[in-house]
């Protein structure tokens, strides 16, 4: 396994002007837009990964617990499918 550890990180999606915007409450600057939910996701998670590595290099803290990822681990996730 490449990674072996995940958090859960919990995200809001809401409506703009110009499609779905993405952010990640209690990490200032976790944000990413997007035409669709799934890029507005995809976006902000990329950019909670570059703060995790910026603050890994800094010897920070990311201020999540990790869940240690075993060949067994499940992990159950939500995923927007579509909006009424």
């Amino acid at each position: 396994m490449r990674n072996t550890r995940a958090v859960y990180l919990p995200l809001i999606l809401e409506v703009n002007d110009d499609g779905y915007l993405a952010s990640a409450p209690g990490i200032q600057g976790a944000f990413g837009e997007g035409d669709t939910i799934e890029e507005a996701i995809f976006n902000c998670v990329d950019v909670v990964k570059m703060i995790a590595a910026y603050r890994a290099e800094r010897g920070e803290t990311f201020g999540f617990n990790p869940v240690e990822l075993t060949p067994g681990t499940q992990l159950a996730v939500a995923v927007p499918i579509g909006v009424a």
